[in-house]
Parts: structure tokens; sequence; C-alpha cells
């Protein structure tokens, strides 16, 4: 497996620790379309969140949250309107995207073993990283 798969799946196992600290519960991890796929949903009394997990070593170029293009924002939310459809028992929930980011200020070695968590970082919860609402307004 690659550094940067192994990062990913860090970064994704960390936001689900973040999340259930926070009193959410998962509904789903994982959950793919033909769209894309959506790192985690949970839900937390009428809040129905899905959640973009992102890492990055180097982040001299840029920053985990600003790799959330609008592009990967529409791919999120068409994933979120399968899931939606899919499972109506979610309906009556207010729905947000957040975006969960992990900052590494170092480049990782393709052929190290890494304890991520021994590494420093930042990580940042951006909560109503974007809506529905923002996606309709603007077509």
């Amino acid at each position: 497996m690659i550094q940067a798969r192994k990062l990913g799946q860090w970064a994704e196992e960390e936001a689900l620790k973040i999340t259930l600290a926070a009193g959410y519960v998962l509904v789903h991890a994982n959950y793919h379309s033909r769209y894309g796929e959506i790192d985690l949903i949970v839900q937390k009394d009428q809040d129905l969140v899905f959640i973009e997990v992102k890492a990055r070593s180097q982040t001299r170029y840029a920053q985990a949250s600003e790799t959330v293009s609008r592009s990967k924002q529409r791919k999120l939310m068409q994933t979120a309107l399968i899931f939606l459809q899919q499972s109506p028992q979610y309906n009556a929930c207010y729905c947000r995207f957040d975006v969960i980011c992990f900052d590494f200020y170092q480049h990782f070695a393709k052929s190290i073993q890494y304890d991520f968590s021994k590494c420093p970082y930042d990580q940042q919860w951006i909560e109503n990283a974007f809506t529905f609402e923002q996606e309709f307004i603007t077509l």
C-alpha cells in the first residue's frame, strides 16, 4: 500500500474518532456512488453530516482544506442525494457537509512505515464547509 493511501486511511480513522468523541453516531463509512465517495456519514440528533476527510503532507503548496474543489463538492452533493434517496429515514434531518483536515508539515518517504499520530500535524474541523443551497443558488 502506498504512503498516501496509508495517510488517508489514518486520517479517516482519526476523523471518525473525533466525531464519535463529539457525540455523533456513525451511519456509514466510505459510501460509494457512481459520482464518488463520501468518507463518513454521521448523525447527531437531527443533523446528518456528510464528511470529507483530507490529509496532506508538505503543505507548502496548499492546505488540506484548500483541496476540496468545486468539482469535488458537486460530486459529494450528488453522492449525498443518492444516499438520501436510498435512505428515506433521514429525510427529516438537516443535512450539512463538513471537512475534517489534517495538515502535516513534513514529507513522508514512501518506503518508511510511519505512525502518523506521532508526527506533528494541525487538525481542523470545518462545519458547514458547503451546502446544497450554495449549489442550487449558483447554477
